[in-house]
């Protein structure tokens, strides 16, 4: 049996529509915006929510990412069962978020979304998707996950040719 090759994925724009079935797009421009500190210092409140599932409590971390090979082959996907991840670029430089919908996706079932240097998600949990993927050669990012008792990572593979990202 011949394995297809899935069409080279295109970036699209990252929006709070586009993303919905997945998580949360992060933006100031979404935010409630207001004056703290004596009017030195604006809030952009509630971003998001982080639900770090039962028995689970949110932790602060910082991954430090560095940019795979050109070009970027999408050839497995992770998700966490018990709890949702936030990652939020600490630079203002685009990096990349891919998805999938089910509970077995295959690549040609992934989405590419192009993020800006000043967007951030929210992974909902269950949500199939690439581990982070930066366009830099080292790029930093704050990371809101889950630690407690369970097993909080699943990883799928696919057996047949990955999806490659096109234009990056």
């Amino acid at each position: 049996m011949t394995q297809l090759t899935p069409e080279p994925l295109t970036p699209e724009p990252l929006t709070s529509g586009a993303f919905a079935p997945f998580g949360t797009v992060l933006q100031r421009a979404e935010a409630e915006a207001y004056p703290i500190n004596q009017g030195t210092t604006t809030r952009y409140n509630a971003l998001s929510h982080v639900d770090p599932g039962p028995d689970g409590e949110v932790i602060v971390s910082i991954f430090a990412g560095t940019r795979r090979p050109t070009p970027i082959a999408v050839r497995m996907l992770e998700r966490h069962p018990l709890g949702d991840q936030v990652f939020w670029p600490l630079s203002d430089a685009d990096w990349l978020v891919v998805v999938a919908p089910g509970e077995a996706p295959t690549a040609a079932d992934c989405r590419c979304f192009r993020a800006r240097g000043d967007q951030g998600v929210r992974y909902a949990a269950n949500v199939w998707h690439h581990p982070l993927l930066t366009l830099e050669p080292r790029q930093d990012f704050l990371v809101l996950d889950r630690r407690g008792p369970g097993e909080n990572l699943e990883e799928i593979f696919f057996d047949a040719a990955p999806a490659t990202i096109a234009g990056v």
